[in-house]
């Protein structure tokens, strides 16, 4: 059974399966996609597979877990929280130093975040990795839900539409893409700047907003903040 430091909750298991599933992203992406249509351009004929998918990833018995590691020895999980009645979709970052990992963001019916900056979300997804999951376009899309930006750059519909059609069967990768950047997670979305060389933001429910009651201590979000804009080239991929 996987173990997170200082996350103490249900029978965590390896996700990894799911990710080869074309399903599983628009299901993951699913509280971004508000509303009739939106659904209807991410799912199509498939909605009935969807939500047997569905059913298996939020099963009480599995909580499936997805590791992100990061250059800088900091790990992303993102783990399915499937307690009866409270479920939802929980981003940790932990670093080995760290007795406890920290809350980046929450998906769910009480939502916390958001978790990252569109810079903070490509720098993260670009890093290589050995172990875990290291493909850029299943890392940014497992990251997405995290994202809460005012100011996204001019490319931003550009690159999400790529890892759509490199990753699911979607019709038209560039409607759902622009659907999901104009809604964003479930908060408003935040307005981020450098304070104390930290990148901090200005969202009323996330961690990384220093003036909330509930945030991240200053010194993990600068640890943070320098891990999620580790912007280093790695290793050339070929294209399929």
């Amino acid at each position: 059974m996987l173990k997170i430091p200082g996350y103490e909750h249900g029978p965590l298991v390896e996700g990894g399966a799911y990710l080869d599933d074309p399903l599983f992203w628009p299901v993951h992406l699913g509280s971004c996609l508000r509303g009739e249509d939106a659904q209807r351009a991410a799912f199509g004929a498939d909605w009935d597979a969807a939500i047997e998918l569905n059913r298996r990833l939020t099963a009480v018995r599995e909580w499936p877990v997805f590791g992100l590691p990061l250059r800088s020895g900091h790990t992303i999980h993102v783990v399915y929280r499937n307690f009866e009645g409270d479920r939802g979709v929980d981003y940790l970052i932990h670093h080995p130093t760290w007795p406890a990992a920290e809350i980046l963001a929450v998906d769910d019916g009480h939502f916390m975040g958001p978790g990252t900056a569109w810079p903070e979300l490509l720098s993260a997804a670009r890093q290589p990795a050995t172990e875990g999951v290291d493909d850029s376009d299943a890392r940014l899309l497992l990251l997405f839900p995290t994202l809460g930006d005012a100011q996204l750059p001019d490319d931003a519909p550009t690159v999400l539409t790529a890892a759509l059609a490199a990753l699911t069967v979607i019709e038209e990768p560039a409607e759902v893409a622009r659907t999901l950047l104009e809604k964003q997670g479930q908060w408003a979305r935040a307005h981020w700047r450098l304070e104390d060389g930290i990148r901090i933001n200005d969202g009323g429910h996330s961690y990384r907003n220093p003036h909330n009651a509930f945030a991240i201590p200053k010194a993990h979000l600068l640890e943070i903040s320098n891990a999620l804009n580790d912007e280093k080239p790695g290793p050339h991929r070929p294209s399929d």
